[in-house]
Parts: structure tokens; C-alpha cells; sequence
């Protein structure tokens, strides 16, 4: 079986509805949308040994590597990892990483590290080197919580000895470093409630800072798209389209270019839609010959706990097939 179908076999599925709540002491919790659940009958020790004797094993069995990883969630494989070390002396990731093969050791670092620690790796990755992987730093800063941001900021330093901040200062320049500072250090409303006027002041405010001028005032865009909830920010989109002969993302294709284009658009997007951006992400990473892995393993991981069963609707809908199919279709045995 060939690694996506193995590995995210168990990450891309379809959950029943009545699996979306739970009640805890008779109190529901909100629903639930990522395809990754805690594992019955949990046991780290016996994972940790079952690991021990998949590696240890003339051929590295990595059916059984990947059964384990991808069918407990990230809290579980934490207590893996350090049930594994105490148990036998070495560190999980250590003793992975030489046995494995290209993509499937991309995959088994992803699973295995903290949500923060996985997103400050990909920041990471993608301001290093000779290129800035531009489409990766709006990603996870458009789509985290400030609370989330927060706490990657901090496992960031640790991790690598430099401030994200400072790093995103020195990789990028211009408008896209202001917006992308933006969502790093500005704390969006997380109301839910939508404020009406707020909403048609804030279209006529876009318009103007837009198309009424005839050059866009990239600042006024960027402080409205990086301050408003996601709620809010829809409501606006859709005044916006009653006094405009465009949407949004067109009237920013029109008026912008390069990065800080693409950045606002993205920002848009994941406001008015995530798990579709998202959606959309996924199929054009495995559209015409060749595949991005990395792209997949990079959504697919994240969101696994999140919304990835969202991801999985909103891709039938917008594209009338399965990631499955998808999937199947890309990585033939």
C-alpha cells in the first residue's frame, strides 16, 4: 500500500453525525469536525513497545508504524513518545527517522510533534534557504488563533534561537511584511456576534480604500482584514458585493499584485470559507502530473484534529469527488 493511503487511511474518513457531540457530565461540547479521535482503550506502553519491535525488525514494518501514529491523536502519541524514551533510552523521533524512507519520514515527524512545535517547523522551513515559501507563512498565520499564534511565537524561539517576528522582518519585505506582522501580532475579535453597521461601514471603507480611488490603500485592508472576526468579515464581504460590480478577491486582483495580492486574497478566503481554502489548497496540490506532497502532508496533519472533516464536504462539493478518490488516484500502488 502506498504511503498516503496507509498513512492517512485513518486521518481521511467519515465520521457519523451523532459522533459530532459528546456530552460531559450532561453538558454537551461543541461539535466536533476533525477526523482524528482519541484512541479506546488507550495503552502508551504497549504502543510504545508494539513501535520498539516495528523498528527492531529486520524490515522495518511500516504498516504497523503507521497503524499506531495515525489512528491515536496528537495527545496520545506525546505520551507515546515519552513512554517510548523512559522505556528504553532513546527518543521516538531518533529512532524513526534513519529507518524511514523520504515522504514517510515527513509524515512521522509531522505526527509526532505538538501542534505549535509542527507550525513553527513550517515557518521555519518556510524562511529559510534561498527562496520564502510565501503561500505557507499566510496559511498558518491566517488560519491559527491569536492564542495559537501566541504560543507558536514562543515554542519558535525555543526551538530556534530567533524571534519569528525578526525572521518574517528579514525573509520579506514591503506591504507583505506588514501584513503578515499583522496577523502575528494583532488580536482579532473573536465575537461572534456581527455587528451590522460595522459591517456595511467596513464594505464602503474597502471599497473606497479600493476601487473608488483608482490606487488601493494596501493599510486600510490590511488593518480590516486582520482585526474583524471571521463572521464579521462575511457580512462585510457581502455588503461589499451590493456596492460593487465585483467581489472582493477580484476587485484585490485588480487593484494589487504579488505577494501582498495573494496574501489578501488568501486572508479572504479563509475568513468567508477555511476548511474551502483549505479544500482548495488540497486540490491543486494533487491537480495535472505532479503532486505536493508536502502540501498534503502539511493540511492533512494539521487539520486532522480540527476541521479536516469540513475539509473532506467542502471538497466534494466544490469539486463532486472524494479525497479518497483523489488520494487513490495520485498514489497507486
Amino acid at each position: 500500500m502506498s504511503l498516503f493511503k496507509k498513512f492517512f487511511k485513518g486521518i481521511i474518513h467519515n465520521r457519523d453525525p451523532k459522533e459530532e457531540t459528546v456530552n460531559v457530565k450532561e453538558k454537551p461540547k461543541p461539535k466536533y469536525y476533525g477526523t482524528v479521535t482519541p484512541y479506546p482503550n488507550f495503552n502508551a506502553s504497549s504502543d510504545a513497545s508494539i513501535l520498539q519491535s516495528a523498528i527492531q525488525s529486520k524490515k522495518v514494518d511500516e504498516d504497523v508504524i503507521g497503524a499506531i501514529l495515525a489512528k491515536r491523536n496528537n495527545e496520545q502519541r506525546q505520551k507515546i513518545k515519552a513512554v517510548y524514551e523512559s522505556s528504553f533510552g532513546k527518543n521516538l523521533v531518533k529512532s524513526l527517522t534513519p529507518v524511514l524512507r523520504s515522504h514517510l519520514e515527513d509524515v512521522v515527524l509531522a505526527l509526532l510533534m505538538p501542534p505549535a512545535q509542527f507550525d513553527a517547523y513550517l515557518l521555519r522551513r518556510a524562511t529559510k534557504g534561498l527562496g520564502t515559501d510565501e503561500d505557507v507563512l499566510v496559511e498558518v498565520l491566517a488560519t491559527r488563533s491569536y492564542a495559537e499564534i501566541q504560543e507558536i511565537k514562543k515554542v519558535f524561539k525555543q526551538e530556534y534561537q530567533k524571534e519569528l517576528e525578526e525572521v518574517i522582518k528579514e525573509e520579506t519585505g514591503g506591504d507583505f511584511t506588514t501584513a503578515l506582522l499583522a496577523m502575528l501580532n494583532t488580536k482579532r475579535d473573536q465575537n461572534t456576534a456581527v455587528d451590522m453597521e460595522l459591517a456595511k461601514k467596513d464594505a464602503k471603507i474597502l471599497f473606497e480604500a479600493g476601487e473608488g480611488i483608482g490606487k488601493a490603500n494596501v493599510s486600510t485592508f490590511i488593518n480590516i482584514l486582520t482585526t474583524r472576526s471571521g463572521p464579521q468579515l462575511s457580512k462585510t464581504f457581502q455588503h461589499y458585493a451590493a456596492i460593487s460590480d465585483v467581489t472582493l478577491p477580484k476587485a484585490l486582483q485588480m487593484e494589487l499584485k504579488g505577494d501582498i495580492e495573494d496574501c489578501l486574497i488568501d486572508i479572504v478566503k479563509c475568513a468567508w470559507n477555511t476548511p474551502a481554502f483549505f479544500a482548495e489548497k488540497l486540490n491543486r496540490a494533487m491537480k495535472g502530473h505532479g503532486t505536493s506532497d508536502q502540501t498534503l502532508i502539511r493540511i492533512l496533519v494539521s487539520r486532522s484534529e480540527v476541521d479536516l472533516q469540513k475539509v473532506v464536504e467542502e471538497n466534494r462539493a466544490m469539486f463532486e469527488r472524494t479525497l479518497h478518490e483523489d488520494i487513490l488516484v495520485k498514489y497507486v500502488s
